[in-house]
């Protein structure tokens, strides 16, 4: 199974803000939120962005929104100076402006939120809004990792997994991998499952490999379907079974992973754990083909296809 890495492809958006409240505010506290809020309160001024922004108990207004989260920002209120940020970034409610988007998620970031940690870790790996910087990057990474964020800790895998902002380090690879994979993100536990299978930055376990591979693709994690495909057509961690190999082959190339259509087409053109059916072979040949699988595309030439 060859070793890959993902990189950072899934973690490149921004965080989003606060959601909104979990129940609708009733209209006497939105009523006492705008009396607070007109004397000064951040946090009723903030908790009024939230419901401009979200629409609760008042008709959904990015403006109004962006003028409360403005207002609690310039007292200090990190939560605010994310949410601003945001509406920058994403030109809600204001002009569209990276730079005042990256001055509020940096004051929200160095009173501590994590959320806004991650965020301007995100500015420094992309070299949005400044210069590209993995080291500054990997700080911001790490601050928002400690407090949780499981994203930031999946990052952090990456990083010291290839070695960027950093020198490669396959155990705190591993480290920061497991912490992600345990809180349920999906790539991190596909990153785990490709360490275990390897054995890097961790004794090999096929078994192990199995089991984070499976959390991985019961996400719909098509590289990790197609890993499971591979363990049990080479019966590496469960006994050999072409059947349960073709199944998870077919979950992954129905989500367009070009390897794993081939694999179908070939166990197709064999009759290896499906019967022998020539049609279907062709069929996902030709989708995989498609995408430049070199295997596919000789495949079908030894068919005469094109």
């Amino acid at each position: 199974m060859k070793n890959y890495i993902i990189g950072l492809l899934a973690a490149i958006l921004l965080l989003a803000p606060y959601n909104g409240f979990g129940v609708t505010p009733l209209p006497e506290e939105i009523s006492q939120w705008r009396l607070a809020a007109d004397q000064g309160d951040a946090k009723a001024q903030y908790n009024l962005g939230v419901i401009y922004e979200n629409g609760q108990g008042v008709p959904q207004n990015d403006t109004e929104a962006t003028k409360w989260y403005l207002l609690a920002a310039q007292q200090g209120d990190a939560k605010a100076q994310l949410n601003i940020g945001w509406m920058y970034e994403n030109g809600k409610g204001v002009l569209k402006n990276s730079a005042e988007a990256l001055k509020w998620v940096r004051l929200a970031a160095q009173q501590g939120h994590a959320k806004a940690q991650y965020n301007l870790g995100m500015y420094y790996y992309n070299g949005q809004g400044v210069p590209q910087n993995y080291a500054e990057a990997l700080k911001w990474f790490r601050l928002a990792a400690d407090q949780g964020v499981a994203v930031a800790q999946y990052n952090l895998g990456v990083m010291y997994q290839t070695g960027q902002g950093v020198q490669q380090d396959f155990t705190d690879a591993f480290k920061w991998h497991g912490l992600a994979a345990k809180q349920g993100h999906a790539m991190a536990q596909y990153n785990l499952g490709i360490m275990y299978y390897h054995g890097k930055g961790v004794a090999r376990s096929y078994a192990e490999a199995i089991k984070w591979s499976c959390l991985a693709a019961q996400q719909g994690d098509a590289k990790a379907q197609f890993n499971l495909g591979t363990m049990h057509e080479n019966g590496k961690g469960v006994p050999q079974n072409y059947v349960e190999a073709m199944n998870w082959y077919r979950l992954a190339a129905q989500q367009g992973d070009a390897k794993a259509q081939f694999k179908l087409g070939s166990m197709y053109a064999i009759g290896q754990g499906v019967p022998q059916i020539d049609a279907e072979a062709v069929r996902w040949f030709r989708l995989a083909a498609q995408q430049g699988h070199t295997g596919a595309q000789s495949a079908l030439k030894s068919v005469g296809e094109q």
